[in-house]
């Protein structure tokens, strides 16, 4: 059976593991995004916490996803939940560097003239330092999205959902009858996931971004 009739046969299938991929990698994205905010909002100011924001992100970052998916199996069991443990985890890194760089960007100048007009300091932060960071942000939040999408694929490992499944069903049937089929079909899922993803976040960047400092 060649690859179209493969997917044609199996779109039903493909489509609904599609949305579970998405769907999975939206939702961790959101949640890995609200903790490296917070993180990135707390250490920013301080000399040592952006030293230490950068080596954990470092460090983070060369953990390879299927040892951590063995561990989180033998502590949480099978399932979605340490599908979703691990790529919040990881999903964490890349926008917490880019939001210690964004904010330790903006010009302290314009920081000290807020101060000087009244604001206080969660105001400054609200609506001076986090919206000139914000495409800085944002950037981080793409590489995200782009790194889960293809984690993700190792959620099949503790039977979680999305188009991993596919890729490693085909792998254990390696030279069986459309093995090939079964991982190229997911693999190019993802691939045009993650492409319809980077766009939409792209707009949304530019939607969200103060008109003034676009690009």
């Amino acid at each position: 059976m060649g690859l179209v009739e493969f997917v044609q046969d199996r779109w039903t299938v493909l489509s609904f593991l599609a949305y579970q991929h998405m769907s999975l990698v939206v939702q961790t994205l959101a949640i890995a995004t609200a903790i490296a905010v917070v993180i990135g909002v707390l250490i920013y100011r301080s000399s040592w916490g952006v030293a230490a924001g950068n080596t954990l992100t470092a460090i983070g970052l060369t953990i390879p996803s299927y040892a951590l998916m063995g561990v989180l199996v033998g502590v949480v069991g099978l399932g979605v939940l340490p599908s979703v443990i691990m790529l919040a985890f990881f999903g964490v890194f890349p926008i917490l560097r880019n939001v210690v760089v964004g904010l330790t960007g903006v010009d302290k100048a314009l920081v000290e003239s807020a101060r000087g007009m009244g604001m206080s300091r969660l105001s400054t932060l609200l609506r001076l330092e986090l919206p000139l960071a914000w495409p800085v942000i944002m950037t981080g939040v793409r590489v995200s999205a782009q790194m889960l999408m293809g984690i993700a694929a190792i959620a099949a490992f503790a039977l979680g959902p999305g188009l991993g499944g596919y890729i490693f069903s085909g792998i254990s049937r390696m030279g069986g009858a459309n093995a090939t089929n079964s991982i190229v079909a997911a693999t190019v899922g993802i691939l045009i996931l993650a492409i319809i993803l980077d766009t939409v976040l792209n707009v949304l960047t530019r939607l969200t971004t103060a008109r003034g400092i676009r690009v």
